[in-house]
């Protein structure tokens, strides 16, 4: 760590000593990265990366909708040169100020390119040569930087249909750690879907079932998560719109399939259809024990231009409110108190922190509090998060920080940036006589790696 950045966001001065100490015993742990989305086929081919724009800026949708708010347009990033896009990035560097973006951006710059200068436009070309250079080295290849990232443990996000082929590969090589698949279902589970049946053809390929009812779609499911258990999954992944559950009976089930297969499913047997696909995968995980992440909240793809031009993942998933209470009692009730059952719960809605979050990781065995994400994964918003949450849940009922990043470089800065706060954090409550200072060296490696590393069997 660069040492003009060792000691920020370690909290006030008095509390600053002990900071440190809890700091340093972070830093003594691997990264564990239990959900993200760096794409497995890149660390395989093991490639150069092309240029600091294509490795920095496209992956990050947070800088591309910044720059959308104030009318730079995605056509103009899609037909001008890397140079010409990190100069506007830089000319347009000041609509980040106090964002975690820059944080992140920052700080890649400094701890693993050697920038200590605030991006400019005086100084962007001299800063993307720099960045350029580096990135042409052997050094700077994707497996090279894995190992220099301290990195113990990957995970990546991949389609129900995968064949995991690349993780195969992967799991030859000596990487210093290791690179998992995550299940994501949501392209089977949802038939609002425009690739809806297509998915569901894919998948019945694969696995030599053909999908035209409940029962068969369920039954080929399972054999997809037999196949990612195989190939070191531990975990699913449920981007869904609501956390709503519902428990149907195989009459029930069948029928709602027939109707989406149909194409006459009226609004309401959509949403039961997704709410007891849902509920399906809880009793899959209960069985096979992957671990159930859920990430509600969120309008995905909000605006049809620019999805139909440019597809997902660029910036216009908008936070929706979310409640969870009732929504998860049917789930809950069947698994929630099963000895192979985990659930990880995640929200975009801070307001459910202390009003429901927290009561229900605070009485389940089987649940626990993921970390703030997208918007709110910024020191303000960890702070706001520990806040709500501890007084119920504690720390034990969390699963540690995780990046739930595409920008691979930006993995070690946003885990080591979450120590940093987690240290400052700790040292506060020292200091507010909550807990001691042996209570909290003993939680420092815990929040940094324990709780991510039991909780996901990893």
């Amino acid at each position: 760590m660069n040492s003009n950045y060792s000691d920020r966001h370690l909290g006030s001065s008095e509390n600053l000593p002990l900071a440190r100490s809890i700091y340093a015993e972070m830093r003594k742990y691997p990264i564990i990265s239990p959900h993200g989305h760096v794409d497995a086929q890149m660390i395989l081919a093991n490639s150069n990366f092309a240029d600091p724009v294509s490795l920095l800026m496209s992956p990050d949708h947070y800088i591309l909708r910044m720059l959308h708010s104030q009318g730079i347009t995605y056509e103009e990033l899609a037909v001008n040169s890397p140079e010409v896009n990190f100069k506007l990035l830089a000319e347009n560097w000041k609509l980040f100020r106090s964002t975690p973006s820059r944080i992140w951006f920052q700080e890649i710059l400094a701890t693993l390119f050697d920038v200590s200068e605030i991006l400019a436009p005086e100084n962007a070309m001299k800063i993307y040569q720099q960045i350029a250079a580096k990135l042409a080295t052997p050094e700077f290849k994707p497996q090279a930087l894995f190992k220099s990232f301290n990195i113990e443990l990957l995970a990546t996000t991949d389609a129900t249909a995968d064949s995991l082929q690349s993780h195969i590969e992967l799991s030859k090589i000596d990487l210093g750690g290791r690179v998992i698949p995550t299940f994501r279902p949501d392209d089977v589970s949802d038939p609002s879907r425009l690739d809806w049946k297509a998915s569901l053809e894919k998948l019945g390929k694969r696995y030599g079932v053909e999908i035209n009812s409940f029962a068969n779609l369920l039954a080929a499911l399972r054999k997809a998560r037999a196949h990612f258990k195989d190939n070191g999954a531990t975990a699913s992944d449920h981007g869904v719109f609501t956390p709503r559950t519902l428990k149907v009976s195989s009459a029930q089930g069948e029928a709602l399939f027939a109707s989406a297969l149909a194409g006459s499913a009226t609004d309401n047997e959509l949403n039961d259809f997704r709410a007891a696909m849902l509920f399906e995968h809880a009793l899959m995980a209960a069985d096979d024990g992957l671990v159930m992440q859920l990430h509600p909240g969120s309008l995905r793809n909000y605006d049809s231009e620019i999805f139909a031009k440019y597809g997902a993942d660029k910036g216009f998933d908008i936070p929706v409110a979310t409640t969870y209470t009732k929504e998860l009692q049917p789930l809950l009730n069947a698994v929630g108190k099963h000895p192979n059952f985990r659930l990880v719960i995640f929200t975009l809605d801070e307001s459910t922190y202390s009003r429901e979050l927290a009561p229900l990781a605070g009485a389940y065995p089987s649940v626990r509090l993921g970390p703030p994400w997208w918007f709110h994964d910024s020191l303000n918003g960890l702070e706001r998060w520990r806040e709500a949450i501890t007084e119920t849940a504690g720390y034990y009922n969390t699963v540690g920080f995780i990046d739930d990043t595409r920008a691979f470089c930006s993995i070690p800065v946003r885990h080591d940036v979450a120590r940093r706060f987690d240290s400052a954090y700790l040292a506060r409550e020292v200091s507010r006589h909550r807990i001691t200072e042996n209570e909290a060296m003993e939680l420092a490696g815990d929040l940094a790696y324990n709780l991510s590393k039991d909780f996901f069997n990893l």
